[in-house]
């Protein structure tokens, strides 16, 4: 505005000075009725357009201010909305986290204990394996042993049997 404003001073200077020059070139060396009406026409139409600038700059700046005041009111709206969004979600956000780091820390948990379970199975059944193979170890022992005692026993019955006749035969 201010620019606008000083181009405007010098197109006053320059028409001044041009009335000043018509009227050094009059004839009586005073500035003729005609060159005073118009310099007095310049001067009230550059102050009538000065003051309508001014007019109009006060326009604009008064619908500045006015837009300013919605943007401010806006602004709060939008500040106090995005206040709410953050009180909604932010309990289930911290709520989340902490779920998700329990998750963390019995997945770490679970995988000690996991490879625990494996060892214990593969062991578990290791010792079964063992306990059966000492088992059919015992049934096959225990068989023999009906074996062997059954046939010492025929055996005895045998030796008792013969040594019965004999006895029979020396009497």
């Amino acid at each position: 505005m201010a620019t606008t404003q000083n181009q405007q001073h010098e197109q006053l200077q320059t028409l001044m000075q041009a009335g000043q020059m018509s009227g050094s070139l009059s004839f009586s060396g005073l500035m003729s009725k005609e060159d005073e009406e118009m310099s007095q026409s310049a001067l009230s139409t550059f102050k009538a357009k000065e003051e309508e600038i001014e007019r109009k700059k006060l326009e604009v700046k008064e619908r500045v201010q006015a837009q300013l005041g919605r943007i401010e009111e806006e602004t709060r709206r939008l500040a106090s909305i995005q206040e709410e969004l953050d009180a909604l979600t932010d309990p289930m956000k911290k709520e989340v986290t902490l779920v998700r780091k329990k998750i963390d820390t019995v997945n770490k948990e679970l995988k000690p204990l996991g490879h625990t379970c494996q060892k214990k199975e593969r062991e578990y059944k290791e010792a079964l394996d063992a306990f059966n193979e000492k088992n059919k170890e015992k049934v096959q022992l225990i068989t023999r042993l009906m074996e062997l005692v059954s046939e010492s026993e025929k055996e005895r019955m045998k030796k008792l049997e013969e040594l019965s006749k004999s006895i029979e035969t020396i009497q």
